[in-house]
């Protein structure tokens, strides 16, 4: 098993910062691993959100977060049809409270933005 990172970006938002990975995996399994990394890089980030496809399974987290930031990287995942990926993004407060529809915002566009990065490195077919 070998996660590969294929994207990552940050945004920050009213203090908060948004760390945004996109990687690619080849089981399910494969999440665990990947959410053990984010919580030793982000250590001060209370929340780690995430979607995941690997063929007929997926899955969404939202790791206590309130706005339903899974759900909203599913959406960025579905919507660019990405199978065989997680998306994953880490919270670091920045003591300004953005409300539930703040914080899904936030979270759609650090996922957005990872993954706009991956399809701009992708070579075209």
């Amino acid at each position: 098993m070998a996660v590969r990172e294929v994207s990552a970006v940050r945004l920050d938002e009213k203090k908060s910062k948004f760390y945004a990975h996109l990687y690619e995996i080849d089981s399910a399994d494969e999440v665990a691993e990947i959410k053990e990394r984010h919580d030793k890089l982000y250590k001060k980030a209370a929340h780690h959100c995430y979607a995941v496809v690997c063929g007929n399974f997926s899955d969404s987290r939202a790791d206590g977060e309130v706005g339903s930031p899974g759900r909203a990287l599913a959406e960025v995942m579905s919507r660019h049809n990405l199978g065989s990926h997680v998306l994953i993004v880490s919270r670091i407060f920045g003591g300004v409270k953005l409300g539930p529809a703040g914080v899904a915002r936030a979270f759609r566009e650090a996922g957005d933005g990872a993954v706009l990065e991956y399809e701009k490195s992708r070579p075209k077919l």
